[in-house]
């Protein structure tokens, strides 16, 4: 409200300084609201202020986060475990798919190990941390392709029974990692992502195993155990890429 003496006050409403309203709204105090600061250019000013930005459920701090580490390191237990039995009985018998499907388990150890580490880095690290996990499921691709060509080689069928239970322990290894990794897969980051992927597609996986062993239990051929280890392989390089994708958002969303 003016003053009843216009002299008193016509200075002030008459000021320049007053006159830039960008200027002066970009020179307010902010309030914090739960993450860190980025400066953001104003579309009137040409200039940049800070603005508050909300963190993604994948970045520190997430009241949550303890119960995600806690999952994957159990997760990577179990799955370095299984790798043991899994690989020693596809040795044994001459298995494509178990073959292919224990280096998974491997992989699937190593790819929540990195998880339980990188989850304390910057958003910038867990992208490039995604990256390596997409390259590290493509490993039992190239494993299988390998077990293929020597599997058509020699000709000789897998055991079948052997493959069957096998098969049948790995899906309830695997179906069980999946559920501790459910409830986190919604995660806006690539190693929930990758982590939960790679569980489920082994559950499949280890399903179609087992079909597998009925399968060359009664044809006596190579050819489904065959089929199933070459399908273990692209359903990974389809998973790698879905992870190397969001990873790279990831890194350019911090770039």
């Amino acid at each position: 409200m003016r003053h009843r003496h216009p002299g008193r006050t016509a200075n002030v409403y008459t000021d320049p300084r007053f006159l830039d309203v960008a200027r002066a709204a970009a020179s307010l105090p902010l309030a914090k609201v739960g993450g860190p600061v980025r400066a953001v250019a104003h579309p009137l000013s040409g200039g940049g202020h800070a603005t508050p930005y909300a963190p993604s459920m994948c970045e520190s701090p997430d009241p949550t986060m303890p119960a995600f580490r806690r999952a994957a390191l159990i997760v990577a237990g179990l799955n370095l475990a299984y790798f043991f039995v899994e690989f020693s009985v596809a040795l044994s018998i001459g298995s494509v798919s178990l073959l292919a499907d224990s280096i998974d388990f491997l992989e699937d150890a190593s790819v929540n190990g990195l998880i339980v580490l990188a989850l304390a880095w910057s958003a910038g690290a867990r992208a490039r941390v995604g990256m390596l996990l997409a390259l590290l499921l493509l490993v039992p691709a190239v494993a299988a392709l390998w077990a293929a060509w020597s599997k058509i080689t020699s000709g000789v069928p897998a055991a079948p029974v052997p493959l069957t239970i096998t098969g049948a322990g790995a899906l309830a290894v695997n179906t069980l990692c999946a559920v501790l990794l459910a409830k986190h897969r919604h995660r806006e980051c690539s190693l929930s992502k990758g982590a939960f992927l790679s569980a489920r597609n082994d559950a499949i996986a280890n399903i179609a195993i087992i079909v597998a062993g009925g399968l060359t239990f009664t044809l006596k051929s190579i050819w489904p155990d065959l089929v199933v280890g070459v399908g273990i392989a692209v359903m990974n390089a389809g998973a790698a890429k879905e992870v190397f994708e969001a990873a790279r958002g990831e890194h350019r969303a911090e770039a």
